[in-house]
């Protein structure tokens, strides 16, 4: 009987299983260098779309279905969107390969609708950008007959509803979309996705849907997305219908209500440039009736110096304390080389922050905090404010063992920044020290 040859493995397959790690279970501190792995595999997989789709295809598949065998071995948010980026590049490889659009968007929607763990929730959002006009046309044509199936009340009719309009979105087929909107609900997304699809051929009927979206959207308890967006996008708009000054009222009324950042930079650009520095002023004095967040934010994007040295005097330590660290680090980082008498209040604040809140998996990061309001505080000779600090968190603080240590070790000068590197130990210890 003649003995039948093994079957040849891809050597790409092997690297898709190493790099799956089977059998390791891998937790959220492991997530970010484990993803790193996966992303260096797929990359290799997408070199060769072009050069051998066919083979690119099949590897997809394998890293998918592998994927979805690990996903009881991982904690990690992350991890759909890396699949996602599979979906997709599986996608472009069929096309590249010249497979049958209809069969590739049946292969799609049977595993959109057999998904144990649901990671193709919105898939259509990217897959429809990959797609070419006959795959999209397929996928559609296989959609809509979904869809047309399903009974009013069924909820995956409102699932392939969701899927058409991404598809008609892409296409830039507003009565196409607005017939799926017809049968089933009209949202303020709906509203935004029609007016970018009008935007450019008549700004007149996308500035009517804005404003349709924007009126569904007040009738939330609070503003979306959506609505975000739509406001932006009746300004713009606006400019392009030749009402530049209606555009500008509309972002200083919007800044006004929640003053921030993001919504500095949107009012500005409205401004007239000869008026650039009257707005700043007027947006700044506004700023500072609004939340101390936004206000310390906005004042480190606009590098305000003088007015964020002025306001961190005045804030009350408990007060700074309750900030994100989004919003203090970037303060602290600009005030420290200058103003260390200032930039060692903010960082004593970030530290406590994280003690107060018992915030152990982040205890290093507030060692880090206390390492540099030590050096700022000693900067500028303000050692005993330094050593109240020290006394303070002993006194409320001396049961967390798990900082208490390090802590110590930072007071005597031999904190995070002082201790030896991993290897630095290693070659003390095991290697003979050369005068």
């Amino acid at each position: 009987m003649k003995r039948r040859e093994p079957v040849q493995r891809d050597a790409l397959e092997g690297a898709i299983e190493t790099a799956l790690r089977p059998g390791q279970f891998i937790d959220w501190r492991m997530a970010s260098a484990f993803t790193s792995e996966l992303n260096e595999v797929a990359a290799e997989i997408d070199q060769l779309t072009s050069a051998d789709p066919g083979r690119a295809a099949r590897l997809y598949e394998s890293f998918m279905a592998g994927c979805y065998e690990k996903t009881e071995e991982i904690d990690d948010d992350a991890f759909g969107i890396f699949i996602e980026r599979l979906y997709c590049g599986w996608l472009k490889a069929r096309q590249a390969a010249g497979a049958n659009p209809d069969e590739t968007a049946s292969l799609l929607l049977d595993r959109m609708q057999d998904d144990p763990y649901n990671y193709t929730y919105e898939l259509e959002r990217e897959a429809v950008k990959v797609m070419n006009v006959e795959n999209l046309a397929a996928f559609e044509h296989a959609v809509k007959t979904l869809f047309e199936a399903k009974a009013a009340a069924d909820l995956s009719r409102h699932r392939w509803g969701e899927v058409l309009r991404a598809i008609y979105a892409e296409q830039q087929d507003a009565e196409a979309y607005v017939e799926v909107c017809q049968q089933t609900a009209l949202s303020a997304k709906d509203c935004l996705a029609l007016a970018k699809i009008q935007g450019d051929t008549n700004p007149n009927e996308a500035l009517a849907w804005v404003e349709r979206g924007l009126l569904l959207d007040r009738k939330k308890p609070y503003e979306s997305a959506a609505g975000g967006d739509l406001a932006k996008l009746k300004r713009e708009l606006l400019v392009r219908l030749g009402r530049p000054d209606v555009a500008l009222a509309e972002a200083w009324t919007e800044f006004q209500k929640a003053p921030s950042k993001y919504r500095y930079e949107e009012l500005m650009r409205f401004v007239p440039k000869a008026e650039v520095a009257a707005w700043h002023t007027k947006a700044l004095e506004a700023a500072e009736r609004g939340s101390l967040g936004s206000l310390i934010d906005l004042l480190v994007g606009t590098k305000e110096t003088e007015r964020l040295i002025r306001r961190l005097q005045e804030v009350s330590d408990v007060a700074l304390e309750g900030l994100s660290h989004f919003v203090t680090e970037p303060a602290a980082d600009v005030l420290s080389e200058a103003h260390p008498e200032i930039a060692a209040k903010v960082f004593r604040a970030m530290g406590l922050r994280i003690l107060n809140a018992k915030k152990s998996k982040y205890y290093h990061e507030a060692l880090e905090n206390f390492e540099d309001a030590k050096d700022c505080y000693v900067r500028a000779g303000m050692n005993p404010q330094w050593d109240a600090v020290v006394a303070q968190i002993r006194r409320e603080h001396y049961r967390k063992v798990g900082f208490m240590p390090g802590f110590e070790r930072l007071v005597t000068g031999r904190g995070p920044g002082q201790r030896l590197s991993y290897l630095d130990r290693a070659r003390k210890r095991w290697l003979p020290q050369r005068s």
